[in-house]
C-alpha cells in the first residue's frame, strides 16, 4: 500500500444523483470529524430501541457498525446501524413504517451487485441505518471490521490516521471522502481474513 491514499476518481454528480433520494448536498465546508464520544453506543441503542419498536420481528438483525461503533476511534458525528429485513427491495414491507416513524430514505442503490442497499436517516439523531436482505454478506464484513478494529490498535491507530489526512482535502461530497477511504479499508479487510468490498 502506497503511504499516501490514492482517493478514487470522483463520482459525477449525475453518479450520486442516481441513487440520492431528494436533493444532493453538496460540502459547503470541512467535514465533522471529532474524537470518540462515550455516548455514541447509547444513542445506537436508542435508535435500535425505536427500530424494534416500529419494524418488531421484521428486522432479522441489527447492528452498530461504522466508526462510532468502536471505542477509542474519532469519527463524524454519525451513528451508522446495519440492518437485516427480509427482502431491502420490498419497501412496502418495512420502508412505510420507518418513514411514518421519522426516518427518511436517502439512498436507493438499485444494483444487484450492490445488493439494492438502502440508507435512512434518523428522525433526530444523526443516523445512517443501511438496510440490506437477508443472506446478503455485507453485514458479516462491516461487523468483522468494526470487531477487527475493536482488539488491533494497529490498524485502528492507521485508519485513524487515513482519515485525519482524508478529512484535509476539500471534496465535492461526503461520498467522495468516505470512497477515498477505500483502500485502507480494503487493505485493513484482508489483513482480517474478510471478504472484499464493492466490486
Amino acid at each position: 500500500m502506497r503511504d499516501r491514499l490514492a482517493p478514487r476518481p470522483e463520482r459525477s454528480k449525475e453518479e450520486i444523483e442516481a441513487v440520492v433520494v431528494g436533493a444532493i448536498e453538496p460540502l459547503t465546508g470541512p467535514i465533522t470529524f471529532v474524537e470518540y464520544d462515550p455516548a455514541w453506543p447509547e444513542l445506537y441503542a436508542r435508535e435500535e430501541t425505536r427500530i424494534r419498536s416500529i419494524l418488531g420481528d421484521r428486522v432479522l438483525r441489527i447492528e452498530h457498525t461504522g466508526s462510532t461503533s468502536v471505542p477509542g476511534l474519532a469519527a463524524k458525528p454519525v451513528i451508522d446501524i446495519t440492518m437485516i429485513v427480509a427482502d431491502v427491495s420490498d419497501e412496502d414491507a418495512y420502508a412505510r413504517d420507518l418513514e411514518r416513524g421519522g426516518y427518511t430514505v436517502r439512498i436507493r442503490e438499485q444494483e444487484p451487485e450492490w445488493y439494492d442497499h438502502r440508507v435512512f436517516k434518523g428522525p433526530d439523531t444523526n443516523v445512517n441505518l443501511h438496510v440490506f436482505s437477508d443472506g446478503c454478506p455485507e453485514l458479516a464484513r462491516m461487523v468483522g471490521f468494526r470487531d477487527w478494529l475493536r482488539t488491533h490498535a494497529d490498524d485502528r491507530e492507521l485508519y485513524e490516521r487515513t482519515k485525519r489526512e482524508l478529512i484535509k482535502q476539500e471534496w465535492a461530497y461526503v461520498q467522495d471522502y468516505a470512497d477515498a477511504k477505500t483502500e485502507v479499508v480494503e487493505a485493513i479487510v484482508a489483513r482480517a481474513g474478510l471478504p472484499g468490498g464493492r466490486p
